[in-house]
């Protein structure tokens, strides 16, 4: 079940990344009152959204500067125009939406490590800025 998911990856945020997210809440859709997303609070004022299907798809998407369009995000969409990549139908949006800054994920497979490495690229994003 994916609010057990949720709640997994709220106690990992919790337990070792306290110093950089400051709340986590599940999101749930407005009429169906399903489980939507995940989503972490960040320090520096930005949020994290993170999705998962039933059917493992998934999402890690970091609005860095929305004023900017600066997005990270890795995600297994099976989107044709990433088939040139090595780890299709997994991706990296490398700062934007644009095709050229689409790369190769690495993102681990397993969730709890994914987010973990997910939140690790957050910590020295905000260390290094």
């Amino acid at each position: 079940m994916i609010s057990n998911l949720y709640e997994k990856l709220i106690q990992v945020s919790q337990d070792k990344y306290g110093d950089i997210v400051t709340d986590a809440k599940i999101i749930y859709s407005g009429d169906s009152g399903r489980v939507s997303k995940l989503r972490l609070f960040i320090i520096n004022g930005t949020i994290i959204d993170i999705w998962y299907s039933v059917d493992g798809e998934y999402s890690y998407h970091w609005n860095y500067n929305p004023k900017k369009d600066i997005i990270y995000r890795h995600d297994n969409a099976p989107h044709a125009k990433w088939r040139r990549l090595k780890t299709y139908p997994k991706h990296f949006h490398n700062g934007s939406e644009k095709d050229t800054d689409c790369i190769e994920s690495y993102l681990p497979d397993k969730p709890e490590v994914a987010m973990s490495a997910f939140l690790d690229f957050v910590k020295d994003k905000l260390i290094s800025s």
